[in-house]
């Protein structure tokens, strides 16, 4: 009997450890809620959270505040998320970074496919390819071509080693069979100055960054960076149908919950999003940054994480690019 009373001991204590969390899951969310953004407020990213965390506010009956952990990358942000408790109430948003940084560090805290649970997509968008006013293309295939018979390499500017706006370049250089060489800025107000200006040739920016001076006439827009073209700029064709078979680089948000969450939290965000996503007003927030609205179940969220993840890797690969 003495023996059945131990075994039944430490039963009983798991009984309960389950028990409470299944209570937890059951009545989240009954606090205030915290969506990280590993980003300075004011960017495409803070705005589309700042978006997505009002929607979910109103939806779930609790506040969702935003907080800014900006820093490495992205990296300071997602490692507060991956270390924190995993019950619903710690939200990362995460990027094309988290999936390029698997990579690009050497030496990261936290992995973006193991240390998180998937809740879903948020937006995606394209980049848009421009050049300096006076270089002298007017279509993808003549920038291909001046790359490859110019005596000296062309320049593509962007907003950091490592960012969306380098290995998006990097990616076209590889599938064009061209090397132009990259001048990274700390920023894209910088980098697109100097494009402006006549110092770097070419760069792959976002289109709410360079479709207003592209509009007047201080910068040329070649293409955008996506699978179709972009309501924002419709007559624009993609890199793609412009010549280069088979291209596709975009920049997107998606949210993360660290992992070990109740899978019955991780479906309510995820319900909750869907909801939020499909309101005309949301759409168009969105739209006004650049983006497309992007729920996806947390299933389809994975593979396309896990995608994202092996397509970057390749092409950190090939460019070379590191920080640590």
């Amino acid at each position: 009997m003495k023996a059945f009373n131990k075994l039944l001991k430490p039963l009983a204590v798991i009984s309960l450890a389950l028990g409470a969390s299944t209570a937890g899951a059951a009545g989240w969310p009954d606090q205030t809620i915290t969506m990280v953004v590993p980003y300075p407020p004011g960017g495409p990213t803070d705005i589309v959270a700042r978006v997505a965390a009002q929607g979910l506010s109103e939806k779930l009956g609790q506040t969702v505040v935003v907080d800014n952990k900006a820093g490495a990358g992205g990296n300071i942000g997602a490692d507060h998320v991956a270390r924190a408790k995993p019950d619903g109430y710690t939200l990362l948003v995460a990027t094309t970074a988290h999936a390029i940084n698997m990579s690009l560090f050497k030496d990261l805290s936290y992995d973006t496919r193991t240390s998180f649970e998937p809740v879903s997509g948020l937006t995606e968008g394209p980049l848009v390819v421009v050049t300096r006013p006076d270089l002298g293309v007017k279509n993808i295939q003549e920038l291909i071509k001046l790359a490859k018979d110019a005596k000296q390499p062309l320049t593509f500017a962007s907003s950091g080693n490592g960012q969306s706006t380098h290995l998006a370049a990097e990616l076209f250089n590889s599938m064009a069979g061209i090397k132009m060489t990259h001048v990274p800025y700390r920023g894209s107000a910088p980098a697109m100055t100097d494009v402006m200006g006549g110092q770097v040739d070419v760069m792959f920016n976002t289109m709410l960054s360079s479709m207003p001076y592209v509009k007047d006439g201080k910068m040329i827009a070649l293409a955008v960076t996506s699978a179709k073209r972009s309501p924002a700029a419709p007559d624009l064709p993609t890199v793609a149908e412009a010549g280069l078979d088979g291209y596709q680089a975009t920049a997107w948000n998606g949210l993360l919950v660290p992992k070990g969450t109740p899978a019955e939290v991780v479906s309510k965000l995820n319900a909750a999003l869907k909801d939020v996503m499909s309101q005309p007003e949301v759409k168009e927030k969105f739209s006004a940054q650049g983006f497309d609205a992007n729920w996806m179940s947390p299933q389809d969220f994975k593979i396309y994480l896990d995608n994202e993840v092996e397509k970057w890797a390749e092409v950190v690969k090939v460019s070379g690019a590191t920080v640590n």
